[in-house]
């Protein structure tokens, strides 16, 4: 499973040869593995790279099993380099041949699938998933006092008295409450342990509200939907409801991390908007969450001293009066630019667009 410490390292590598990077998708609905072997085959046909295409060419006939919906690969034959990532998230067919890894769809992909938390909680225990990328990563179930229901009758019926109906309510209230308080306890460590970047909370709206009721504001924040479900769900099952509604949810965030974009841009503090103006707020590090429209690309010059990056043709570099180059596309280097520096990537997929809003922007720290 694609992990974050594997796209730090591809972030990272930094060869003196070109890196082979191709992206398959594998989804069973588009075929079998005849089909996505003859695809690939057609993907490699103008590539000029003949040891990295049998290294790759290799991975899949003796090692690649076919049981996700995508993979990535890159290589780097030259230099002994190779690394390949079946994903259980579907992908589009890309190739590219470039100094670096081609890390833009795993950008992307981190955005809409990555770190989903998932509780499901009755007064009782919960049930906690960690998916990433469409995948289980972890899972722990937490069981709290069992609630005993008094029987009707045999008792005094004074209410506030054991047997009675206000004492049976107030002791049910009191478990219910403990045990809430103990799923908090457990979940909170269980999303702070598996690095979780959006919560879905799943159980009958009482349940859900107490639930949300002690949870922390930290990750209050943080919850981006919630579902009625039975609490013996398969995790296939869960697993669809929360990809649903982070769905719904990201495309909200979008929309108005978009229209926020803008309206800071216009104020001339806290966005960038447009090519240049973002590749310049990227160079002074001030770059927080890069916006890029999804398939944007956008040829660039690059230092090759101190990697200043512009849309514009340079002579020497402004900076430090270095050699520059041309890149084919500055928008995959400023994505790595962007997650090397620990700032986020946002891949907008649907309409959200605003008006002002130009392919690629950014929201700034200061």
């Amino acid at each position: 499973m694609l992990s974050d410490r594997d796209v730090q390292e591809l972030l990272h590598y930094q060869p003196s040869h070109l890196v082979l990077s191709i992206y398959l998708n594998t989804d069973p609905v588009e075929g079998n593995a005849d089909a996505y072997k003859l695809r690939l085959r057609t993907m490699l046909k103008d590539i000029d790279m003949a040891d990295d295409i049998n290294v790759v060419q290799r991975y899949f006939e003796r090692e690649h099993d076919w049981s996700g919906r995508s993979v990535a690969v890159f290589s780097c034959a030259a230099q002994g380099f190779f690394k390949a990532f079946p994903l259980a998230v579907a992908t589009r067919d890309r190739v590219r041949v470039d100094g670096r890894p081609y890390v833009k769809p795993l950008a992307d992909l981190l955005d809409s699938y990555g770190g989903y938390g998932v509780v499901l909680v009755d007064k009782q225990g919960a049930r906690l998933f960690n998916f990433h990328l469409g995948e289980l990563r972890e899972q722990e179930g937490v069981s709290g006092e069992a609630i005993r229901h008094t029987k009707r009758g045999g008792g005094s019926q004074a209410p506030g008295r054991r047997g009675g109906t206000a004492g049976q309510t107030d002791y049910v209230e009191e478990v219910a409450d403990r045990n809430i308080k103990d799923v908090v306890d457990v979940a909170t460590r269980f999303f702070t342990e598996n690095n979780v970047r959006r919560i879905v909370i799943g159980g009958t709206d009482e349940n859900v509200a107490l639930f949300r009721s002690h949870l922390p504001k930290a990750w209050q924040s943080l919850v981006i939907g919630t579902f009625a479900i039975n609490m013996t769900a398969s995790h296939v099952e869960v697993l669809e409801r929360a990809m649903q509604i982070g769905k719904e949810a990201e495309n909200r965030r979008e929309a108005h991390l978009v229209d926020t974009i803008v309206t800071n841009a216009a104020k001339g503090r806290g966005g960038s908007i447009g090519l240049e103006d973002t590749l310049s707020a990227i160079r002074e590090g001030r770059v927080q969450s890069l916006v890029i429209s999804d398939g944007y690309r956008a040829p660039g010059f690059r230092c090759k001293s101190c990697g200043h990056l512009s849309s514009l043709p340079m002579g020497n570099c402004p900076f430090c009066d270095g050699e520059t180059e041309q890149v084919p596309d500055a928008v995959e280097v400023a994505v790595r630019q962007v997650m090397r520096s620990g700032g986020e990537v946002e891949v907008l997929h649907g309409n959200q667009t605003s008006k002002g809003f130009n392919k690629i922007g950014a929201l700034l720290r200061f």
